[in-house]
């Protein structure tokens, strides 16, 4: 196979995805990106999480990230689907971190509770004996207050979307937490 030249290379076309796009990016996908910030000190760690119904839910170890979430929930939260340089789905999504406690208010354990069981479709054993990352004892969700997508494709595709340096930054927001 020889290797497509400057000239043969189709023109990417960069575009906003919408929000269906965006939850359905996330949908496909069960690992992803958390960034936070203590002080002058931006973190950007991989972790696995699922999405449903406005909220990423998650489970990490205890130890800094932790402590930090507590004290400075706000976070950004990146999933990307990559095929080629100019092929590509990024979706960004900003909320506050909530870390339920399993012995807390009715409300807590409430929030424990859907968390695990959604932590248990994409890992069964997660918290048992047979837990394949058992040191990930910490569950968290992530409310999804604003979510934002970029796409960029070399593809045909009949699509008349502007090119995203010509769109306003818009991105959709979500009302209410529950």
């Amino acid at each position: 196979m020889t290797k497509p030249t400057k000239h043969s290379q189709r023109t990417p076309t960069f575009r906003e995805m919408s929000r269906s796009e965006c939850e359905d990016l996330l949908l496909r996908n069960q690992v992803g990106r958390i960034a936070f910030t203590f002080h002058d000190r931006v973190d950007v760690e991989p972790v696995h999480y699922v999405y449903s119904d406005g909220w990423l839910h998650g489970r990490t170890s205890p130890g800094t990230k932790v402590a930090t979430l507590l004290h400075h929930p706000w976070v950004a939260f990146e999933v990307d689907e990559v095929e080629g340089m100019f092929d590509w789905r990024s979706v960004i999504i900003h909320g506050a971190v909530h870390i339920p406690d399993g012995d807390g208010s009715p409300s807590d354990r409430a929030a424990y509770a859907s968390t695990l069981v959604l932590i248990r479709e994409m890992v069964p054993d997660a918290l048992d004996a047979k837990d394949p990352a058992p040191m990930r004892q910490v569950l968290f969700r992530i409310h999804v207050d604003e979510i934002t997508g970029r796409s960029s494709s070399t593809r045909a595709t009949g699509r008349t979307d502007a090119p995203v340096e010509h769109l306003s930054r818009s991105p959709w927001r979500v009302e209410g937490r529950g």
